[in-house]
């Protein structure tokens, strides 16, 4: 067995987001913005800005203890989540995912930056970043593939409280992320 150990919730920022790990009183910052119905449009589980549905996702979360509040860097207004999930040293890979970001900041520099800096750390402690993007979430696996990110598989999941659905398997490798790099 590896005895890497992940460092899940640093705060981690660059010029474009700041993330900050998850507090239980982050759960009204977080529903604002979490009960736009269009957020999840393409999302397997569409129900997520319902309040009693976003209460589960929100438990998981801070379950999870990998789960940041991703802030705009020149406002400091809270934009959003993600999460780092599932760390597996054996097989030396880490999840990235459960994002979502306030409507007025989509195909903007936001995703890219926060993913980024997402990868940036991972890739400290482990050789491959794992993405599970629902089947019919289109926007989701363009962005990943823009990041470098290739399709491996396709698996029935089940999100934490939430009915099993079609997720394609998305992997970034280190040495191709590193590569990619200016």
């Amino acid at each position: 067995m590896n005895n890497i150990q992940f460092e899940f919730q640093p705060i981690l920022k660059n010029e474009i987001v700041r993330l900050q790990p998850l507090k239980a009183d982050d759960f009204e910052i977080l529903y604002r913005i979490a009960s736009d119905p269009l957020l999840w449009e393409q999302h397997p589980n569409k129900d997520r800005y319902k309040r009693d549905v976003f209460e589960t996702f929100f438990r998981g979360a801070i379950e999870s203890g990998g789960a940041y509040v991703v802030f705009d860097a020149f406002t400091d207004k809270p934009i959003g989540s993600s999460r780092f999930y599932d760390f597996n040293p054996d097989d030396s890979s880490v999840s990235i995912g459960y994002t979502f970001v306030v409507r007025d900041h989509w195909g903007m520099t936001y995703n890219h930056a926060l993913k980024s800096i997402m990868l940036d750390h991972a890739f400290r402690f482990v050789d491959k970043v794992i993405f599970h993007i629902g089947a019919v979430n289109i926007r989701s696996q363009k962005s990943i593939e823009r990041l470098g990110a290739k399709k491996v598989e396709e698996r029935e999941m089940e999100y934490f409280g939430e009915a099993k659905c079609l997720n394609y398997i998305y992997e970034i490798e280190k040495y191709d992320w590193i590569k990619r790099k200016p």
